[in-house]
């Protein structure tokens, strides 16, 4: 009979949920470097390079590698000769620690969890709580995997029942491409196949949580179906195109891994959920010695990159016109300086409503040829000016769009990932333009920042409004004043390239 104390398993899961805020699995590090090695596409090199930067300064630094810092989700296997020695209960425990982790003055991580979610969507304060699935197996130790999800990504989360005989293969070559890149590529495919809709779900999220071994794979080729399917899907998913952040380029995933359970003889249940480029989750064991040990990394694990500026053009965004941005053209490399504003859902729900009613905007909040970023930064620590602060996925404020660049003389936008055909018509109606940063760059794009503060909206927390005063903020052109976009058009091309996909043209 194991003993398991309370204060293990809440330091464990505490413990555990910052060292992957800010910890890289090696595995995630090594494909990426790889990738980024053999990329031939500009741009997806440079957005892989920023990542991994990125990467080695949350390490250094001990902050979160995103600014979303993600929904915890945890699996528990526990052995039925385990006896706990705790007054909470097992999901009390989790709760508690996952509060000490988001809440820890050191490395303090964003709550982004709001209950009432059909209702007001109040912030919980503290990302509690937790998703949590328990099992009871026969052992006499605590198994634990847990995550730290992002929504860009699990807001991609793709489920069909299909027929026994449809194509899993053909499901996912025509569900990929409607996935955008607000996922974050390139990252991991998790995969479930079989049992029930509720199962294949689960199971695709656990195979989000396997290590990068497709290398391996391909070394020593496929032994059983599941390993030739993930061979054929790294292939052709790949073979699309969609690159790094979907700026077009050779790879969009490091992984494709499945996981299967037997399932009903008239069903075939297929769940897909993406794992975004700052991929966060651990696995340990409680055998009732003490709490869970995660070994840091080595900086050496690291490559070390460097970035130019010698292809990028200086931009000063203070006074900035139409006529100023006419000529910038998709794919672009730009650094930004000067004052812009922040907003995301929440903000842009209450602009309208006031705009609607023919009300003013709050003091501060001006956008007449200004910049808007979609950003829910982290809190800062220490001597930060803001905390990890990378943008987040830009559709969400496409039903906004047209409205506020039409009646508050909005300039431009800075977001991840691509536009809608409506927002895009609206950024061409107005000669507008769209820029994007790289999402899973949060700590590189703080570093920006040079002032912040909060000037409307201070109940809404992270997605407050806040003035930015940056310093050669790296972004790139995404839609140009004309509508043009680069997530339409290089993904194409570099599906041409590659060759291996025949392109439809309509």
């Amino acid at each position: 009979m194991t003993t398991i104390r309370q204060d293990d398993f809440i330091a464990s899961i505490s413990d555990a949920l910052q060292y992957i805020s800010y910890y890289h699995p090696k595995d995630f590090i090594d494909a990426l470097y790889a990738a980024y090695q053999k990329e031939q596409s500009p741009a997806a090199k440079d957005a892989m390079a920023q990542i991994l930067i990125n990467s080695r300064m949350c390490a250094e630094g001990k902050r979160p590698l995103c600014q979303d810092t993600g929904i915890v989700t945890v699996f528990l296997k526990i052995g039925m000769e385990v006896r706990w020695d705790a007054k909470l209960s097992v999901g009390d425990m989790v709760n508690e620690g996952v509060r000490r982790a988001y809440l820890n003055p050191d490395n303090v991580l964003r709550a982004s969890i709001l209950s009432d979610p059909a209702g007001k969507r109040t912030n919980t304060k503290d990302n509690t709580p937790a998703v949590i699935h328990m099992e009871v197996v026969a052992d006499d130790k605590v198994e634990v995997e847990l995550a730290a999800k992002g929504g860009g990504s699990e807001a991609k989360s793709k489920f069909a029942m299909l027929n026994p005989s449809d194509s899993i293969v053909d499901w996912v070559m025509k569900t990929v491409p409607t996935m955008g890149a607000g996922w974050c590529p390139p990252g991991i495919l998790g995969i479930g196949i079989g049992g029930t809709a509720e199962k294949a779900m689960l199971l695709a999220k656990q195979a989000c949580m396997g290590s990068i071994d497709i290398q391996e794979l391909i070394a020593r080729g496929p032994s059983n179906v599941l390993e030739e399917l993930r061979l054929e899907l790294y292939d052709k998913v790949n073979a699309l195109g969609i690159g790094a952040q979907g700026l077009g380029g050779l790879t969009t995933v490091l992984d494709v891994k499945i996981l299967d359970y037997p399932t009903h003889a008239a069903n075939k249940p297929v769940a897909m959920i993406p794992n975004c480029a700052a991929t966060r989750h651990a696995h340990f064991v409680l055998d009732g010695s003490g709490p869970a040990v995660l070994t840091p990394p080595k900086l050496s694990d690291w490559p070390i990159i460097t970035q130019s500026a010698a292809n990028a053009r200086r931009i000063n965004i203070d006074g900035l016109s139409k006529q100023d941005v006419a000529d910038w053209k998709p794919g672009e490399t730009l650094l930004l300086s000067g004052t812009l504003l922040t907003g995301r859902d929440a903000a842009h729900k209450r602009i309208v409503d006031l705009l609607n009613k023919g009300e003013p905007l709050p003091e501060g909040v001006d956008f007449q040829d200004k910049f808007i970023y979609y950003v829910g930064p982290v809190d800062p620590v220490r001597d930060e000016v803001v905390g990890p602060a990378g943008p987040t996925t830009a559709t969400r404020m496409d039903s906004f769009t047209d409205t506020v660049l039409e009646k508050t003389g909005l300039l431009g936008m800075i977001g991840k990932s691509e536009r809608g055909q409506a927002a895009v018509a609206a950024i061409a109606k107005h000669q507008a333009v769209y820029l994007i940063a790289v999402g899973g760059a949060a700590y590189l794009v703080s570093k920006a920042i040079r002032k912040s503060r909060i000037v409307a909206f201070h109940d809404l927390g992270m997605e407050a409004i806040h003035e930015f005063v940056v310093e050669d903020m790296p972004v790139t052109v995404a839609v140009d004043s004309r509508g043009e976009s680069i997530h339409e058009t290089a993904p194409k091309v570099w599906q041409t390239k590659i060759g291996k996909i025949k392109v439809v043209v309509e």
